[in-house]
């Protein structure tokens, strides 16, 4: 009898203790859990690749993609990183491909090779993945680039392009919000683009103005910045309840300001090389930096720009031909860490 109950003690003893570490959901899922992907859009000649660094910033590599996919090519002009489940969706706009990894190991499951034309950026609502495609561009021959842009609906179950969506507009960026895509691209559309994504078609769009490029939407308002040459630089607020707008306007000497992010309650936004931070209830901006970094590059400069975890974070596209450089920064300005990179980093992605 005490032989009998000591082993039913022992044995829920040994369950309980299975049970437990089984479940355990702190438990690492790959070597890339817990981190952030940076963005390398490479050029013509070379192809991408994916920078990781841990979250305690300790653990770095370089080159993420080949060193689990070996000679595997992920493509030219790395565009655009989203996720979905445990997977990752590499955006390679100058290769039409999207390469599907495992986003905690990295090793490659699929390539999205076929519906699609220099993609830009994705989201994911319900099973699907809404990837914009600038198509052709405009010239003196092909008016029509202005107008033939799409988003490619990509059944994530088949990786399958299953359906496009003609916005007769030229499109870039895209959120997700409910049941609404929304798409801007600063260079051709001075237009908000509305797509219902139920049933796959352009419901509206609202004049913005020329230039509106970076989103994000917090407790139902999309922000975006837009800056156009030869006009002030705006914070353009659209509440989406009712679709009407309203904006805050930059004096001049921030014209050309860009990278709007939201963390905190706080927006964020960049000029040249500064960085600033106004409250996003605020009627004015701020006009005084919170610091700014070093650069020596023409065109790079603030390619990339994310807030998140009491850190701010830069990549300096540096001259898009060799190893360019990653900063982070805490959020009053001080820098934690100093990153060689590949060429031409345009982003940040967050493992967690």
């Amino acid at each position: 009898m005490k032989l009998t109950r000591l082993f039913l003690v022992a044995l829920s003893v040994s369950l309980f203790v299975s049970c437990s570490n089984d479940d355990d959901s702190n438990d690492p899922k790959g070597v890339y859990d817990d981190g952030i992907f940076i963005l390398n859009e490479g050029n013509f000649t070379d192809g991408g690749s994916v920078s990781f660094v841990s979250d305690d910033l300790n653990t770095f590599t370089k080159d993420v993609y080949n060193t689990v996919n070996g000679s595997d090519f992920v493509g030219k002009y790395l565009q655009n990183i989203f996720f979905d489940g445990d997977k990752a969706y590499i955006i390679a706009g100058g290769s039409n491909v999207i390469n599907v990894v495992n986003r905690y190991t990295f090793k490659l499951e699929a390539k999205i090779e076929t519906g699609l034309i220099t993609p830009r950026y994705g989201v994911v609502k319900d099973g699907k993945a809404y990837v914009t495609n600038a198509n052709t561009y405009a010239s003196n021959t092909n008016p029509a680039g202005n107008t033939d842009d799409f988003i490619a609906v990509i059944n994530l179950a088949t990786n399958k392009v299953e359906s496009t969506i003609a916005l007769n507009a030229t499109a870039n960026h895209i959120e997700v919000y409910n049941n609404k895509l929304y798409v801007t691209e600063p260079y051709n559309n001075d237009k908000l683009l509305i797509v219902n994504n139920a049933t796959n078609k352009l419901e509206t769009s609202l004049t913005l103005g020329q230039g509106a490029d970076t989103m994000e939407i917090k407790d139902g308002v999309l922000y975006t910045i837009r800056s156009s040459y030869g006009e002030r630089s705006e914070i353009v607020k659209v509440k989406l309840s009712d679709n009407s707008i309203s904006k805050i306007t930059f004096p001049e000497a921030l014209d050309g300001v860009k990278n709007l992010d939201i963390y905190n309650n706080k927006i964020y936004y960049t000029l040249e090389t500064a960085v600033y931070a106004m409250d996003y209830t605020a009627t004015s901006a701020s006009t005084t930096p919170i610091f700014e970094y070093s650069s020596t590059s023409e065109y790079g400069k603030m390619y990339g720009f994310a807030v998140k975890d009491d850190r701010i974070f830069i990549a300096d596209g540096g001259d898009f031909a060799s190893s360019s450089k990653a900063y982070i920064y805490n959020l009053s300005g001080s820098l934690l860490k100093e990153l060689t990179v590949g060429l031409g980093p345009n982003g940040f992605y967050f493992n967690d």
